[in-house]
């Protein structure tokens, strides 16, 4: 016998029934499933890694190379700045008066500060120092004389010495210090035993300082000057050492010795007279400058 037959409506319902479901399938399918995105641009490479210096330790440096750089290059940057201050309140001090260095530093007590770490700074680079030779001198003598150091800087002599000291200069942030124009001291006539000038000749009117020296010395006193090299050198724009030296013999000196084996500066020791008379004129060579240039 043959199988019995679907009826022709029937067959159609289950096919249009499963075509139903088949098409809500579809349907919920593409409702669900978004299309495709377009594939992201793989990411930039990273750039190398740069090698750190390490330390001691194994372990990296914590200062980046480009930070150092630039702390190295603002210090050098405040150094040219500080230098080039030094230099000009230097150049100042040689073609003024004392009393207008006195004025001067006086409204602007925080430059000779300025001022003072240059000096040091310049004569750091020098092989000997003038003072030590000074405070050594000094030492070899006698501990009782009363000395006054004119333009006494940092009062390298006053920490250095046993004596009795009066530590002279334009600005004192020291209460040892006197602050005053040096051709015009407080200190008393014929009071101290050693007058010093150790690089501090400075001022145009000079020989105004080294009249204030023959006042404030006994008779029999000493007068220790230390010059820069340059400043009496003839051949280089200079003034003559002899007529510096004649000079300061018609004040009323004699000339004891003069120590020119030093290259970069010269030492004279004066001892004033006993029956001591200043000429009526004296005829004072000028001190040539002492200009540091540009670096």
């Amino acid at each position: 016998m043959d199988p019995p037959q679907e009826s022709a409506a029937g067959g159609r319902k289950r096919r249009r029934r499963g075509g139903a479901r088949n098409r809500r399938k579809a349907s919920s399918s593409s409702q669900q499933a978004p299309p495709p995105a377009a594939a992201a641009p793989p990411p930039p490479p990273s750039p190398p890694a740069k090698r750190r210096r390490k330390d001691g330790t194994g372990q990296a440096a914590a200062t980046p190379k480009r930070r150092r750089n630039t702390s190295s290059m603002l210090d050098g940057l405040r150094a040219r700045l500080s230098g080039g201050h030094f230099r000009m309140l230097n150049e100042t001090l040689y073609t003024c008066s004392g009393q207008d260095a006195f004025d001067y530093f006086k409204k602007n007590p925080t430059f000779f500060d300025v001022y003072h770490t240059g000096y040091q700074e310049q004569m750091s680079h020098w092989p000997e120092q003038p003072v030590n030779i000074i405070i050594n001198w000094l030492k070899s003598h006698n501990a009782s004389w009363t000395v006054a150091d004119f333009g006494c800087g940092n009062a390298a002599v006053a920490k250095n010495v046993d004596n009795k000291v009066f530590s002279i200069d334009l600005v004192s942030d020291d209460p040892s210090v006197i602050a005053c124009d040096m051709a015009h001291t407080p200190l008393e006539t014929s009071s101290v035993d050693v007058a010093i000038f150790c690089l501090s000749l400075m001022g145009t009117n000079y020989p105004s300082y080294l009249e204030e020296a023959n006042r404030v010395l006994k008779p029999s006193g000493w007068l220790v000057i230390a010059e820069v090299r340059s400043r009496l050198d003839p051949n280089n724009g200079g003034a003559d050492p002899e007529k510096f030296s004649k000079a300061i013999i018609q004040l009323g000196f004699s000339l004891v010795s003069k120590d020119a084996k030093n290259k970069m500066f010269v030492l004279f020791y004066f001892r004033k007279k006993e029956k001591s008379k200043a000429a009526k004129s004296i005829d004072w060579p000028q001190l040539k400058p002492c200009l540091y240039k540009r670096r």
